[in-house]
């Protein structure tokens, strides 16, 4: 399959943000989608970007059925590791269903594992749904290892109400 895997720019933001909550339809959470395309464009192409993206783009004689040429992304940020170092965290990595099974999904990811072996990085993080056994089949294939299963590390969020009362300092024990 034709494709290119590039850095995202500002103008991609619009397409970011469809695959975004596409992906999240596919995952059946759609109602937990906050973010908007001006969200993504501050938060990614401002003097200091939150993240970093990358587009699979298509010739425009293979467009997907709905016209679009940007069918697949990633975004990804650097993290610190107090253990190894340098780290690279993939927060997405998306296809259209119509072009998945074509390599493109292993070339994003093949790109973040890239860009954060040139930035100095030891290790690529990431998270799957554990109901999404056909994404998790496709990590373990390139090498990756469930660290929950393994290692028994939970990831852990705080965020809302409760992200308000940590930062105040009220605190339940």
């Amino acid at each position: 399959m034709d494709f290119t895997i590039r850095p995202a720019t500002l103008e991609d933001c619009k397409d970011i943000s469809r695959m975004i909550l596409e992906l999240a339809e596919h995952e059946k959470v759609s109602d937990q989608i906050k973010i908007t395309q001006k969200d993504l464009e501050q938060d990614g192409f401002s003097k200091n970007p939150f993240f970093q993206g990358i587009i699979a783009e298509v010739p425009e004689h293979l467009k997907s059925k709905t016209d679009h040429t940007n069918i697949g992304y990633s975004l990804y940020f650097y993290t610190y590791s107090s253990w190894k170092g340098r780290a690279v965290y993939m927060e997405d990595l998306y296809v259209m269903p119509e072009f998945r099974g074509k390599g493109i999904g292993k070339a994003l990811m093949a790109k973040v594992a890239q860009l954060g072996l040139a930035a100095g990085c030891t290790q690529l993080n990431f998270t799957v749904l554990d109901c999404n056994k056909s994404s998790l089949d496709f990590y373990l294939k390139q090498g990756s290892w469930d660290l929950t299963s393994d290692l028994g590390y939970h990831c852990m969020r705080c965020e809302g109400e409760a992200l308000e009362h940590l930062a105040q300092g009220d605190l339940k024990i």
